[in-house]
């Protein structure tokens, strides 16, 4: 019987609660002053998607750290990305206490990103059960595929875009796989990644219409505008270090047993785990 799997991507959960509830200055610290206002949204925002999507499995993956192959390869890759607040740091830890009182499996491995781990499991489980991957990140859209959902959380909790294999082409004019290369042509400022200077989003998608992949395009070069040649020429070494980096990692050595990640919570097991934490309305959610 095929199972329906939610893969969480928790840094994209937490930073963006986090902000939904700092911007007013709302950190709701404990009595001892820790401060819980991200870990807090987050489950809000768990507990939304689950009620949602009614998965019969739930597994939450993160970043194990700021260093991984992809800075080894460019030490610019994401360098343009500030310290997390202050108030942020201490909640890295709970929330993934939080996680566990949910039995919610936490997973990550060093020298990868929390994306190569869900890609890695999304391709595992998808040959077998539907896969749903929850996050705010437009990177993980390249693993979209038959078995493969990836929701989109938008503006105001609850507000969701999904995107499967059947409506990704009509959503972005391009398959799911070509946004590795769309990111390899254009960069990803977000990242620090430049692709080809001069190159945006309009003009990358029209040469993967029309030429579908970065090596066929290159096989083509002389077609294309000279300008747009030139371009390229002038930037072919970082075009294919921008492909790579872009590319989510789908062979990571980690593996996690559907039987542990069963979405099955004992209630009393997590009113006490809030009760430490001194949510007083948290019961009123679950």
């Amino acid at each position: 019987m095929k199972q329906n799997i939610l893969l969480i991507d928790g840094m994209a959960l937490l930073f963006r609660g986090f902000y939904a509830t700092a911007y007013r200055g709302n950190f709701m610290k404990t009595s001892a002053g820790v401060p819980t206002n991200g870990v807090y949204q987050f489950f809000r925002y768990l507990l939304d998607a689950t009620n949602t999507f009614s998965p019969t499995h739930a597994i939450c993956c993160w970043d194990m750290g700021s260093k991984t192959f992809r800075t080894d390869l460019y030490d610019g890759y994401k360098s343009n990305r500030s310290a997390p607040p202050e108030e942020l740091i201490p909640q890295f830890d709970l929330v993934k206490e939080v996680v566990e009182s949910f039995d919610i499996p936490n997973i990550g491995l060093e020298n990868f990103e929390a994306d190569d781990c869900i890609g890695t499991l999304a391709r595992h489980y998808a040959t077998e059960h539907n896969v749903l991957i929850l996050t705010g990140d437009q990177d993980i859209l390249q693993l979209v595929d038959e078995g493969i959902q990836v929701a989109i959380m938008r503006k105001g909790q609850g507000n969701y875009e999904v995107f499967d294999h059947e409506n990704f082409y009509e959503k972005r004019g391009i398959k799911p796989a070509q946004m590795i290369d769309l990111k390899g042509l254009m960069g990803d400022s977000s990242d620090n990644y430049p692709g080809v200077k001069g190159i945006g989003e309009k003009t990358a998608l029209k040469l993967l219409q029309t030429y579908e992949t970065i090596d066929a395009l290159l096989e083509n070069i002389d077609q294309l505008p000279k300008g747009v040649q030139a371009k390229i020429n002038a930037d072919l070494e970082m075009l294919h270090l921008s492909r790579t980096l872009a590319e989510i990692k789908c062979d990571v050595p980690i593996s996690c047993r559907l039987e542990d990640a069963l979405w099955k919570y004992d209630k009393e097991k997590v009113t006490k785990k809030a009760a430490m934490l001194e949510w007083k309305n948290f019961a009123k959610v679950l």
